[in-house]
């Protein structure tokens, strides 16, 4: 099937579903897997670093992290940007720097420096000033070209209607509400009549909208495209916790490999059979050896 990009996919009817990646393996699973984009999930490049959400790793590690998902799959990237790691001159070139990586789009959020993963803290978190968080849309909007741009708001109810509104003017396509910044389906629909552009959702796992937000619903929000940013990332660690565990107490070699894929199997997936054969097309003829 030929890769569509992601304007192209955004203009079709349906929900664009695009799972949480980090390198190169998970991003072409995800490609083999059928899905038509990947998220460049902050949340699950922090992970493969041993690290939480806490936007410890840098703007270099995550452009770094965004070039290897693209030569890993050739669908669209969606890369988060946190919060532009900085003031707005950062954030137009963290934006700039992730276009050029090989990202589609770009999320960047409004909460101060350093952030915090609102689904692993209890209190709300602390957001910019409007003014300032405007004036960080417009210049990641600028660093960006042709790539979209997708504002999220981590603050609540009438506020984060306020600032979706305002950053919808500053450039933004696309606002993306987190799973706390409103408590109704009403308030996700409103927030797409005010602003008057599509909406993203986060389906993190273990989150009310991952339970709620069905293609049906978030078609009646409004929503184009929906992050599935922490699966992946939650199944591999449980997978790999699994399988490491089991070695560690002494379990056989073999009883815990026939738990796993064969390894011609990975041997397919990771793309052995396709790069021997253009290895291949360029040795010489056998008559010229």
């Amino acid at each position: 099937m030929a890769v569509r990009s992601l304007s192209e996919l955004l203009a079709q009817e349906g929900v664009v579903y695009a799972p949480g990646v980090w390198d190169g393996l998970s991003a072409r699973i995800a490609e083999q897997a059928g899905f038509p984009a990947v998220c460049a999930s902050g949340f699950a490049i922090a992970a493969a670093l041993g690290m939480p959400d806490a936007e410890i790793f840098t703007a270099t590690e995550g452009v770094d992290a965004v070039r290897k998902i693209a030569e890993g799959s050739a669908l669209p990237i969606v890369a988060d940007i946190d919060t532009g790691y900085g003031n707005a001159i950062n954030a137009g070139r963290t934006a700039a720097n992730m276009r050029r990586a090989g990202a589609s789009a770009v999320f960047m959020e409004d909460q101060v420096s350093p952030k915090r993963c609102p689904v692993c803290v209890g209190d709300p978190v602390e957001v910019t000033p409007l003014p300032e968080a405007v004036g960080k849309v417009r210049a990641a909007k600028d660093g960006l070209g042709d790539a979209l741009l997708i504002a999220r708001t981590d603050a609540v109810g009438d506020e984060a209607l306020k600032r979706a509104e305002a950053y919808v003017e500053a450039g933004a396509d696309l606002i993306m509400p987190v799973s706390k910044t409103f408590a109704t389906l009403e308030d996700w629909r409103r927030c797409h009549e005010l602003t008057g552009v599509p909406l993203v959702a986060s389906l993190t796992a273990w989150t009310w909208v991952e339970r709620e937000f069905t293609p049906e619903v978030m078609a009646q929000l409004g929503v184009k495209l929906a992050l599935v940013a922490t699966h992946g990332v939650l199944a591999a660690a449980t997978a790999l916790r699994d399988s490491f565990t089991r070695l560690a107490a002494g379990e056989a070699l073999p009883r815990v490999s026939a738990s796993s894929m064969e390894h011609e199997d990975f041997v397919r997936l990771i793309g052995f059979p396709e790069m021997e054969q253009r290895q291949r097309e360029y040795l010489p003829a056998a008559e010229e050896v």
